[in-house]
């Protein structure tokens, strides 16, 4: 096994493939299905992540991208039959909208163990065509599993999350986690990140799957999220620049 990456199980055929190694703490989610296997982002690219889903399953794959941040498609380069919300398609084809030095400079900020043959001067971004363009409400069935899209901008236009009919599972991107909710770049919208919150808050959410940080995540923390960001839109602050705003278990940053 790759050992950059940390494989737990969620339930008996739901895995989760982390970079605890890094700052970002980044997962990504490996869902099995009956007929076809299901990866939900793909990580940093600092290391081969298609090594360690080859080791669990030889199911036919699919790639979906929860968001065009590097941290989300860095692993992109190791497959094929990508996913994106249609909004972000130009983004992971054409024109990423952070400049190649940026996103070096955040993979390097904080010290690090790198794998040993990972160098960040030939680190580049991944641009490719996606298989499949995404639209809200759209379904992935895996066989016995079945996944939909929820579109959820603010944190970026095209950010999804996935929700799982099932198992009432929410696997929720960037847009829930405890730690700092990014809405201060030009490409992000605090207002819109505000009505994300507000729509999967209403859905029937068992269990919260984040791409960053803690696995151990409350239902209740939607809801909070959800206040802090009324509250803060009730005091008229609601607006890029205007910083951090501080709460129990999560930050919001615009």
């Amino acid at each position: 096994m790759n050992d950059w990456f940390t494989v737990e199980k969620i339930d008996c055929d739901t895995y989760v493939i982390s970079e605890y190694r890094h700052w970002e703490e980044t997962h990504c989610y490996l869902l099995i299905g009956a007929e076809k296997a299901l990866l939900i982002d793909t990580g940093l690219g600092v290391s081969n992540i298609k090594t360690v889903v080859d080791e669990i399953t030889e199911l036919p794959l699919e790639i979906v991208t929860t968001h065009v941040h590097w941290d989300h498609i860095g692993g992109h380069k190791f497959f094929r039959n990508i996913s994106v919300y249609e909004t972000e398609k130009e983004w992971l084809s054409s024109k990423f909208p952070i400049p190649l030095q940026v996103v070096k400079n955040n993979l390097i900020k904080k010290p690090c163990d790198f794998p040993i043959d990972f160098d960040i001067t030939k680190y580049q971004l991944f641009q490719g065509e996606p298989e499949r363009i995404l639209y809200d409400g759209d379904l992935f069935d895996l066989g016995k599993r079945t996944v939909q899209v929820i579109h959820t901008p603010g944190h970026s236009p095209g950010h999804i999350c996935l929700y799982e009919l099932e198992r009432n599972y929410l696997y929720s991107g960037d847009l829930i986690y405890k730690g700092i909710l990014y809405a201060f770049y030009p490409t992000t919208d605090p207002i819109e990140f505000m009505k994300s919150v507000k729509k999967v808050r209403k859905l029937n959410i068992e269990k919260i799957l984040p791409a960053h940080y803690t696995l151990d995540i409350p239902k209740t923390l939607i809801n909070e999220i959800d206040d802090g960001f009324t509250e803060i839109f009730n005091s008229g602050k609601l607006k890029q620049g205007n910083g951090i705003f501080k709460f129990t278990n999560f930050q919001i940053y615009i």
